[in-house]
């Protein structure tokens, strides 16, 4: 498996011979609103163009709807016969919007020898979740591949420990950024992320989301500060810059 973070969390997944694309954000710089009063976003540009991010993309993986997820130029851009899977409740905007080949993604499918299976997020907790909506995250399994689980936009909480612990995952991709809506925390932070280290000792926890919103509260530089002081090492959690990509073997 070939994982290249693009921005946010825009992901490409080179998998079982397919490529994968994750939640298309492609705004440019500045374009759009703030989140938080403190500057317009997305805070940094794409790292490269759009038709480089699309080359070769079998499937479109849209997690929620949220406009640092799925944006007007995502919108604009991705070929309208794209194989799109997204949750249930998102395929009408999909639809509307001129894609001609979406799934909702109920619970698993099998597709082109890819298992890929629904798993529950919570974007926030209590109060908060009225505003946010509902979301989801995904596990991906193949033979010759590692087992992949995306946690997508959610804090740490039960669900997620209790998929790490019923399906031991080898890659986990958190959203690591500490987003906050108001005075709510909404994805996790530096002390989640390394609580899910703690629960995932065997995997690789990869950290995305970070340094290109408004609203985030974690950089990447403190995100690998308080990795460091609580003795993780780089092999256990990853934090790709923007284009970076990370090769993982086959399972043994």
């Amino acid at each position: 498996m070939k994982l290249q973070l693009i921005r946010n969390a825009t992901l490409r997944l080179a998998y079982a011979g397919r490529v994968i694309l994750i939640d298309p954000y492609f705004a440019p710089k500045h374009s759009l609103p703030s989140y938080a009063g403190r500057s317009n976003n997305p805070l940094v540009d794409l790292p490269m163009p759009v038709e480089a991010i699309l080359q070769d993309v079998n499937l479109v993986i849209v997690s929620h709807l949220h406009s640092d997820h799925f944006d007007s130029v995502a919108r604009a851009r991705l070929p309208k016969d794209v194989p799109i899977l997204c949750q249930p409740g998102d395929e009408e905007t999909l639809r509307s919007a001129g894609f001609v080949d979406v799934t909702p993604l109920a619970t698993a499918l099998h597709w082109n020898g890819i298992t890929i299976t629904r798993r529950d997020g919570s974007h926030g907790l209590g109060a908060v979740l009225a505003e946010m909506g509902s979301v989801m995250g995904f596990s991906l399994m193949a033979a010759g591949e590692p087992h992949l689980y995306w946690l997508g936009d959610t804090v740490l909480y039960p669900p997620v420990l209790d998929t790490i612990r019923q399906t031991a995952p080898e890659v986990i991709v958190s959203h690591a950024c500490g987003a906050y809506w108001g005075e709510d925390l909404i994805v996790i932070d530096a002390a989640q992320a390394i609580a899910l280290c703690e629960a995932a000792p065997l995997a690789t926890v990869v950290a995305t989301h970070m340094d290109s919103l408004d609203h985030a509260t974690v950089s990447r530089a403190d995100l690998r500060a308080a990795a460091k002081a609580y003795g993780l090492g780089d092999h256990r959690l990853r934090i790709p810059a923007d284009a970076e990509e990370i090769m993982f073997p086959a399972p043994r």
